[in-house]
């Protein structure tokens, strides 16, 4: 499976929330460069970037990191948080991003979205689709939409999209453990679909887990800054399943 680190980024920080609550904010380094720079270093390919700024404010924040990382780093990043409008979206891949991740877009104007995604490519984005109580939660889930999650999943996969990051914001930061019933489920709709999992990733066995069930790819953020899971072990698990 691809495993993905990840950097939550408020304030230029590199931080962790519990349950998406902005309050209850972990920081982990003021340097987020030097963690990418270590990531890349034990052996990782990819980074899942998050502007936590950006999806609170509705734009791009931390654009400066993201060009930052990078430039110093060849990992392919992907980035999300408040990309909402074309000239964010353009200067986010001016700046190097490889995929964007866009959720509260995708649920709140959906023609932008086919309109983005018929300009860059299916290819370049992933479909954030962030679950709370069964329905899609938006704008740095401090919202919560009407929207069932396979009908938004299925939306998408209709124009091409076939990279989905879900995370059970139930799970997110607790370290309970990943929702892995909601990505079985996932993969019995979309047997093709690239499903990143998100979320509550606590150890190595959650990991195992996940590759016994077949599940692509994973975020993993609290359990690496927690030291509960060592960089040289997750690497092991790196598209070896």
């Amino acid at each position: 499976m691809n495993i993905i680190p990840a950097i939550d980024l408020i304030d230029g920080q590199c931080v962790r929330l519990t349950k998406g609550d902005y309050d209850k904010k972990k920081i982990y380094s003021s340097n987020p460069l030097e963690i990418a720079l270590n990531f890349e270093k034990h052996g990782f390919k990819r980074l899942h970037l998050v502007d936590l700024d950006g999806a609170k404010a509705g734009k791009v924040i931390n654009g400066d990191i993201l060009k930052s990382i990078c430039k110093n780093t060849a990992l392919e990043v992907d980035f999300g948080g408040g990309i909402k409008t074309d000239s964010d979206l353009e200067i986010v891949f001016e700046v190097g991003a490889k995929q964007v991740t866009i959720g509260s877009l995708a649920v709140k104007e959906p023609q932008k979205m086919k309109e983005w995604i018929l300009k860059y490519g299916a290819d370049k984005f992933i479909l954030g689709a962030d679950v709370k109580d069964g329905k899609i939660a938006i704008g740095g889930w401090l919202e919560t939409s009407d929207i069932d999650l396979v009908p938004f999943i299925q939306q998408y996969f209709d124009l091409g999209i076939r990279t989905v990051l879900c995370t059970d914001i139930s799970k997110d930061g607790m370290l309970t453990g990943p929702a892995f019933e909601l990505y079985e489920e996932i993969m019995k709709q979309f047997p093709d679909l690239n499903l990143i999992a998100s979320g509550g990733v606590s150890n190595i066995e959650d990991i195992q887990k996940l590759c016994t069930l077949n599940i692509p790819s994973v975020v993993v953020g609290k359990a690496i800054y927690e030291n509960r899971i060592d960089l040289v072990d997750l690497r092991k698990y790196d598209k070896l399943c």
